[in-house]
């Protein structure tokens, strides 16, 4: 239990035992589940935890409350991680009163169906407020950020901004640096709606805050400036980084091989920051992340039965479910006697919008040769090239 203002404090909590969240994306730093208590004349909860951690949640609620009794619920995200602890809430605090956009009453039953939702229940619509006494809080709608049901709060008295999934990031509350997990949190959870973001980011322009509490990993507090232009690229799907990933999918070595040469080639030529990723060896959310931070990106495939190889295969359905776009992308691909991933890969890049293929597209027959030097240079510079514009 922490004070963030002196009417605010922290009652989430820390899971450092879960290995993947929602099934798919690793945890190295573990997560945290943020819940707040803003008390006044009134007192408000703003969401619960998973139910991994409800026992700590509500020891904590009630060393936090001394005995009071909570008025409000603030439902801001109906996801089971900041919900799933309504029912036990509700069945120890039986006049709390649940506020929450209308589609996330109506999905309260989607998940508890043994409560009567019905008179617990306010709803809420963009700009409305809520007055705790000398506290007012008013809620911002943040539809498909990442679920159509979110909103945001906005204490206006303490000037905290509530964000719901927004600004978060795959770490526990303290402790951990925000920029890489919080970039690898926005681009696999959230990416697909960039347009969604810019929409609520137009709506927080002009709203004053100091600090922003998400609903995962630690409330931010100084350089706002920092965070908000960040989100900003990202949900432009504009790059941080002038630089080149270059990801490779490899079975025996050559194509790794090659790609190793091509990043030497890459940082003797100046292309910015160059970063070599095994798409077979390592979770495919680390390289969406880094294909949101780059400028470009060269894709190097062995041609695997009669496709391309399953690990970048499963990258670029990744980048295409989080409408990833506006990129500059060089192609090489190997095969023994039938090479065919280049053009799956172009294929792949151009359905995607705003994408440029450059020449050369390297082919490679096995493993690389000497032959095979001065077109990957060919490649390097026109990407140099591009990398200057």
């Amino acid at each position: 239990m922490v004070s963030i203002t002196r009417n605010i404090r922290f009652i989430g909590t820390e899971d450092d035992n879960l290995d993947m969240f929602e099934g798919q994306y690793p945890l190295v730093n573990g997560i945290s589940y943020n819940s707040y208590l803003i008390e006044d004349e009134r007192i408000a909860i703003v969401d619960s935890v998973d139910i991994r951690r409800c026992g700590d949640w509500l020891a904590a609620l009630g060393e936090a409350l001394e005995g009071k009794m909570p008025d409000y619920l603030i439902v801001q995200h109906m996801e089971p991680d900041h919900s799933g602890s309504i029912h036990e809430l509700l069945m120890r605090y039986s006049d709390l009163k649940i506020v929450a956009t209308a589609k996330a009453i109506a999905m309260l039953a989607n998940f508890f169906d043994d409560i009567d939702f019905s008179p617990r229940t306010v709803a809420v619509k963009d700009g409305d407020t809520l007055s705790l006494g000398n506290t007012t809080l008013r809620f911002i709608t943040a539809p498909m950020v990442h679920w159509p049901e979110v909103m945001m709060t906005l204490d206006e008295t303490d000037r905290v901004l509530f964000s719901a999934d927004a600004f978060g990031t795959f770490a526990m509350s303290s402790g951990c640096g925000w920029d890489d997990e919080a970039r690898r949190y926005y681009c696999n959870i959230v990416g697909k709606f960039g347009a969604s973001v810019q929409t609520v980011m137009g709506k927080l322009t002009g709203l004053k805050f100091d600090m922003i509490a998400p609903l995962h990993g630690p409330v931010l507090k100084d350089d706002l400036a920092h965070y908000w232009t960040l989100y900003d690229k990202w949900s432009r799907y504009e790059p941080e980084t002038r630089g080149v990933l270059v990801a490779y999918a490899s079975i025996y070595g050559g194509t790794a091989e090659a790609a190793r040469r091509l990043a030497l080639m890459l940082r003797e030529q100046d292309a910015g920051e160059v970063v070599l990723f095994d798409l077979a060896r390592h979770d495919v959310s680390y390289a969406v992340a880094e294909a949101f931070r780059m400028s470009h990106m060269v894709l190097c495939s062995v041609t695997y039965d009669g496709s391309v190889f399953p690990a970048m295969h499963t990258f670029l359905d990744h980048l295409a479910r989080k409408n990833f776009r506006n990129r500059v992308v060089g192609v090489m691909e190997n095969g023994s006697w039938a090479p065919a991933a280049g053009r799956l890969i172009c294929d792949a890049v151009l359905k995607m919008k705003d994408m440029t293929v450059v020449d050369p597209m390297v082919t490679l027959h096995s493993r690389l040769h000497n032959c095979d030097l001065p077109v990957i240079r060919e490649l390097a510079g026109a990407i140099c090239k591009t990398s200057r514009c």
